[in-house]
């Protein structure tokens, strides 16, 4: 029975999460499986991986061979190392306090690398958020100038009206007044 190390497919349409498995070779992709290993979810950013190490090495150790996709994630999340580093002692090249003093510097780094990448991502976002309502901002300001124009004409042209209809006024007025003194002069010869 060839075991394999692989990804079970969950989620729904669209939306993949994976568990790690350990399973018969022969065996569906979603069928039975013999061990899970771990969790995988690619909708985050960056991936989220939660995989039991010490128990993937152990069946590496026994010969399962992982899919080319659990093989990334292994090496990803620093099983395939530490069973090069398990190697490295069952040959007698160092001692296995050396091997786990290896691994935990080489985890110690990639956790930093991880973080350094979450923290860009959120920056990014951060970003772009930021630039979105930059623009936003100043297309609403820019709609308000042009309300307030309009409002501005309206009141110049109130105005203006006003001003014509007073000097219309005035215009008939004064005919009229100039008619009334005429008049009062023919009336007082």
């Amino acid at each position: 029975m060839p075991a394999r190390i692989r990804l079970q497919r969950y989620g729904k349409k669209g939306q993949p999460f994976y568990h790690i498995v350990v399973a018969d070779g022969r065996a569906p992709r979603d069928g039975k499986f013999i061990e899970k290993i771990g969790t995988y979810n690619p909708m985050t950013k960056p991936a989220t991986i939660d995989i039991d190490i010490d128990g993937a090495v152990e069946w590496l150790g026994k010969g399962a061979q992982p899919s080319d996709t659990a093989r990334a994630i292994l090496s990803y999340k620093g099983v395939m190392y530490k069973k090069h580093l398990l190697g490295g002692v069952a040959k007698n090249a160092f001692t296995a306090e050396e091997a786990e003093k290896r691994f935990a510097a080489w985890v110690t780094e990639k956790e930093a690398k991880i973080s350094n990448a979450v923290n860009t991502v959120r920056e990014d976002a951060k970003k772009a958020k930021d630039a979105i309502f930059d623009t936003e901002s100043k297309i609403r300001q820019g709609r308000l100038d042009e309300i307030a124009k309009k409002k501005a004409d309206e009141i110049e042209a109130q105005v203006a009206a006003a001003k014509e209809a007073e000097a219309a006024k005035a215009a008939a007025e004064a005919p009229a007044e100039e008619a009334t003194e005429e008049n009062k002069e023919a009336a007082a010869e």
